[in-house]
């Protein structure tokens, strides 16, 4: 399986970096994983609507063009399904069964995602109702990718 994570905005904070290397490297056993970073809009604190939907419009656009249009995509979205672990193991052993061997999870900027984006996806994927640091649900997202394989591959790690 080929995934790309696509992300808006860069890593900065070491620590981070450090716990995304190390998914990154155990799921090289099982996939290979790609992490895209796309640049951010600089976002003014009192922005209008129609400011909002350009920012959004502009990094969805820099998103979209690392989408082939093979590509299964996932969109991380607060108002998305929300899935098990088991369940999101499940979701990717049925696209890997059916030939969906491309594989892209977006992760959106500060704002969210673009509606031509939230078109674009296969599935729209929450975590959780609570809202994370962009940076944070990297990790977290490779961590459950990690965890799906694991539980496909009935291999010791999920509890």
């Amino acid at each position: 399986m080929n995934i790309k994570i696509i992300a808006v905005g860069k890593l900065k904070e070491k620590y981070l970096k450090q716990g995304i290397d190390e998914y990154l490297k155990r799921l090289s056993t099982y996939a290979k994983v790609q992490i895209i970073e796309v640049a951010d809009e600089k976002a003014p604190e009192n922005m209008s609507d129609a400011e909002m939907i350009d920012v959004k419009q502009k990094e969805g656009e820099r998103i979209l063009a690392n989408i082939k249009q093979d590509t299964h995509v996932i969109t991380l979205e607060i108002n998305g399904k929300m899935l098990s672990s088991e369940q999101l193991a499940a979701k990717m052993d049925e696209l890997a069964t059916y030939g969906k061997s491309k594989l892209a999870f977006v992760i959106g900027g500060s704002l969210g995602i673009s509606d031509e984006v939230q078109k674009r996806s296969n599935l729209a994927l929450s975590f959780s109702k609570m809202t994370f640091p962009h940076q944070v649900m990297r990790l977290i997202l490779l961590e459950q990718i990690y965890r799906g394989f694991r539980i496909n591959r009935g291999e010791p790690y999920h509890k």
